[in-house]
């Protein structure tokens, strides 16, 4: 992986952690919160190369989705 997909990985993982604790929900274990980012990044590249647009701004979109499931 390189250094700006590590980058973006963390940065969505901090995303959801901040998401999960702002509605009181219990993280879940690290290994699952990097699975969910790593798929949230993929994601993210993936719409933005289809529709345009800001991989930051589509995973905070995403981010906020994901914690609600």
């Amino acid at each position: 992986m390189g250094f700006i997909k590590n980058q973006q990985v963390n940065l969505a993982m901090r995303l959801l952690a901040w998401h999960y604790q702002r509605q009181g929900q219990p993280l879940p274990p690290a290994s699952q919160l990097a699975e969910l980012a790593d798929r949230l990044v993929g994601d993210a590249h993936r719409i933005a190369r289809q529709r345009g647009g800001n991989v930051l701004a589509i995973l905070k979109e995403m981010a906020a989705d994901a914690r609600r499931r």
